[in-house]
This record gives structure tokens, C-alpha cells and sequence, in this order.
């Protein structure tokens, strides 16, 4: 059997389970997900492992960036699924008196799931708990970008689920478009914008409705009141974790001119006291996925000037946290997503001018910002669109299950995590309860019934 029929009878499958309405019980679905965070929890090492081999992930990134996330993921949604899945009332409107509304969430059906190679665990689990908790079956697409934990995922998932509920279906990009030509009835993709725009072009060709986690370059404001060291430590945490290949790290730095310097040497301080003088020869420092992400990145070390770092090791895929200067928006740096550990500094003047430097481009995923001033605060944040972000931190935003989650315009579509999770991967199916009791004969063609219905519905 070639990969396009077997992936097709994988969809087959569970279409079939589907429709036998198993999914639909939320004692069934809590049931799943008490299974689910057993085996993880027993794995839990082998997870460790794994992230190491990819990425070089220390154990404690691999576990606050990816192995806690799930868990507190999981923990939130079995504790609160029942009351969500409830059917909600809602209010009626006066036209509708004797009746009842009510607002039923429902699964989609068949999900796919996938899932980039930045954090490859936490990306590929945290959906799919969202997808289970609703009430779907599912199929996860890992990276082939991080062999280590794609082939633990599938482990895990068939030592866990029956196929026609939960399959993992490993493999290239050959692999990925034979799945977006199924019939899906959802397809949540996290990834680059490049690859998000083939997905939903692939998804409209079905209308298969899409969750699109993507990226962009997320601007970092520095503003003259900043408390300087604490900030410096709080970006360094944010830009250099997982080696800068995080979709809401800072890409770049709008330091305000008076404060530059200071910030700099800072920033400085933050990098060698988490990484070393040498971070090349830190265990616990991460490395570039992969030589084409190197190239890609070592390309950008001859604009501006370097300030901090800069020194590579091809063998190891390893480049230090570096911090650069006398950057343009005009050089190839500030052209893409950097996704790697560079951090461009560029300077304004007046809080205005960054604002308008922001928004001449596309709609970051995130947005950082750092002052004390609340006229600041509330001038930026409502006067620049993006999908989430913080105030004097960085990447914390995307750890907590009671806030959505996602990006907007060319950064994604659609948000998760925690109820939004829930909801994602629901339909939200609404139903009017007419009473038999009575009946307003005005609502039929009549003499008077126009005369009735304006005064109802007057503006």
C-alpha cells in the first residue's frame, strides 16, 4: 500500500469510528484524556530525551517550555470539560417569548494536527488534547525536522489510542500534502506563513475550516523608563530560549535612544550570566535545527555591526546569542522572521515613531512591551494590532490556559489553549425551543401583522 492509500484508509477509519458517536460522550473524552496524561507522565524521561537529541533542550527548558505546559493543559481541560460541554442557555429576544435558546458545542470530526519542529512536543500534544476534549478523532503530522520526538509522538500515540481514534502518520512534505488532500473536517497547522498560505489554499479547496498558528517578526519596545537590568533579563529569556527558534520570541528590539547603551550592556550581562562567557561549549545551550537554518542564519551576521556574540560552530549547528547594531529596516535581517539567536537593535525617539514603524508592517504574532508609564502602555496597546503579548515580559502570554492564544492577519488565525482549545476544535451549534403553548398569528401573512412586527422590531 503506497502513503496515499494508506493515509487515506487511516481518514477512512476513522470517519467510520466518527459516526458511531463514542467520541460524543464527554465521560468517554475525559476518560482519553486521564489515559493520555498517565502515559505522558511515565514517558516523561524518554520526553527529556528526545528534546535533547533534536534540539539540545536543557531539562528544564524542555520541561517549562514544553512537558509542564502540557500537563497544566491537561490538568485544566479534565477539570473543567464537563461544564463546558453542557448545552448553554441563552437570552431570548422579545419576538421570541415562550421559546428558548440554547447553544450546543459539537465535534467537527476527523482533525489533523500539524505540527512545526521549534516545540515539537508541546505544539504537536497541546491540540490534540484540545481536539480529544471536544469530542474529535484525530491525526497528528510531527516534524521530520526532529526524528526523535516525531518517532516517540507516534509511540506514544499508538501505545495510547486505538488508530481509528488517534493515528500519527510520520513523514516529509510529501507526507503532509497527501493529508491536506483528505477530506478533513478541521486542520490545525502550526508553522511558517510561507507553508500557512499552502494549507489554507489546500483547505479551501474543500472548505475545511482552519486554525493557523504562523509567526512574523514580533517587535520588543524599550521605552526611556524601563527598569533596564530586569528587562535586559526578561528579553534575554524570551529571544535566546530554544536558541531563538520560538514563534513569539522578540525578533527585534525598539530600544528608546536615550536608554540604548545602557540596555545594551545590560543585555550583555543577561546573556553571560545565563549561558557563560562561552556558550559554544554550554550542554545546556540549544542548537539550530538543522544546516539549512544554519546557512540561512550565519547569512545575517554581516549586517549592522555585532555588539555581543556572533562566533558559530558549524559541527555542533550552534550560534551565540548575539545582539547587533546599526540596523536598517532595509537589510535582510529585518526582512523575514529571524528565528534563530539574533537580536537587531534599532533605536526611536519618540514612542509615536515606533509605533508607526510597527505598524507599516505586517501584524506581529506578538508584541512586547517594557514601561512603567500606563499612558504608554494603553497608547501602544490600542493603537497596534497583534495576536498576543506582554508588558514588562516576554513569552509568558503563551503559559497561561486562561488566555487565548494566536495570531492575526499574516501571524495566523484563529487562537487556543484552555477553553479556547475547547471551542477551537466545537461547533457551536445553535437551537431555538418553540413553545407549543400558544402561537403569534402575526408572524403569518396577515391584515395587521406588519403594523405588530415594526413596533416590535422598531430600531
Amino acid at each position: 500500500m503506497n502513503v496515499n492509500d494508506s493515509i487515506a484508509a487511516i481518514v477512512s477509519a476513522q470517519q467510520r469510528y466518527f459516526r458511531q458517536d463514542i467520541t460524543r460522550e464527554v465521560d468517554f473524552r475525559l476518560q482519553q484524556l486521564r489515559k493520555l496524561r498517565q502515559v505522558l507522565i511515565a514517558k516523561e524521561s524518554e520526553i527529556v530525551e528526545a528534546l535533547r537529541r533534536d534540539l539540545n533542550k536543557s531539562e528544564q527548558e524542555a520541561y517549562t517550555t514544553e512537558i509542564g505546559m502540557v500537563y497544566k493543559e491537561l490538568s485544566f481541560i479534565i477539570k473543567n470539560l464537563k461544564r463546558w460541554a453542557k448545552p448553554r442557555r441563552v437570552r431570548t429576544a422579545l419576538t421570541h417569548i415562550g421559546s428558548q435558546s440554547m447553544v450546543y458545542t459539537e465535534p467537527y470530526g476527523n482533525v489533523l494536527i500539524i505540527v512545526p519542529w521549534n516545540y515539537p512536543w508541546q505544539l504537536a500534544i497541546s491540540p490534540l488534547i484540545g481536539a480529544l476534549a471536544a469530542g474529535n478523532t484525530a491525526i497528528v503530522k510531527p516534524s521530520e525536522l526532529t526524528p526523535s520526538v516525531s518517532k516517540l509522538i507516534t509511540a506514544i500515540i499508538e501505545e495510547t489510542f486505538e488508530p481509528q481514534y488517534v493515528a500519527s502518520v510520520e513523514g516529509g512534505p510529501e507526507v503532509s500534502e497527501s493529508l491536506l488532500k483528505q477530506p478533513m473536517d478541521y486542520i490545525f497547522f502550526t508553522g511558517s506563513t510561507k507553508v500557512g498560505r499552502i494549507v489554507m489554499e489546500a483547505a479551501s479547496k474543500q472548505l475545511t475550516p482552519v486554525t493557523l498558528e504562523l509567526g512574523g517578526k514580533s517587535p520588543c519596545i524599550v521605552h526611556e523608563d524601563a527598569p533596564l537590568a530586569l528587562a535586559a533579563s526578561r528579553i534575554a529569556f524570551g529571544k535566546y530560549t530554544n536558541a531563538g527558534q520560538t514563534c513569539v520570541a522578540p525578533d527585534y528590539i525598539l530600544v528608546h535612544s536615550k536608554v540604548k547603551e545602557r540596555f545594551i550592556a545590560h543585555l550583555k550581562t543577561a546573556i553571560t550570566s545565563f549561558y557563560g562567557e562561552n556558550p559554544l561549549i554550554n550542554p545546556d545551550y540549544g542548537r539550530i535545527v538543522s544546516e539549512k537554518h544554519f546557512e540561512r542564519l550565519t547569512g545575517f551576521l554581516n549586517n549592522g555591526t555585532l555588539r555581543h556574540g556572533g562566533n558559530t560552530s558549524r559541527e555542533g549547528l550552534l550560534i551565540e546569542p548575539t545582539i547587533m547594531d546599526d540596523i536598517t529596516w532595509e537589510m535582510p535581517v529585518m526582512e523575514e522572521e529571524i528565528f534563530g539567536p539574533l537580536c537587531p537593535i534599532l533605536t526611536y525617539d519618540n514612542i509615536h515613531e515606533a509605533v508607526q514603524a510597527i505598524n507599516a508592517r505586517p501584524k506581529p504574532l506578538a508584541l512586547y512591551l517594557f514601561t512603567e508609564n500606563e499612558d504608554v502602555q494603553d497608547y501602544v496597546l490600542s493603537s497596534v494590532s497583534f495576536g498576543g503579548g506582554c508588558v514588562n515580559d516576554t513569552l509568558m502570554h503563551l503559559a497561561t490556559p486562561y488566555l487565548p492564544f494566536g495570531g492575526v492577519g499574516e501571524s495566523g488565525m484563529g487562537s487556543y489553549h484552555g477553553e479556547h482549545s475547547f471551542h477551537t476544535f466545537s461547533h457551536r451549534k445553535s437551537v431555538l425551543k418553540q413553545t407549543n403553548r400558544f402561537d403569534f398569528k402575526f408572524r403569518y401573512p396577515s391584515k395587521n401583522g406588519l403594523a405588530i412586527l415594526k413596533k416590535l422590531m422598531k430600531p
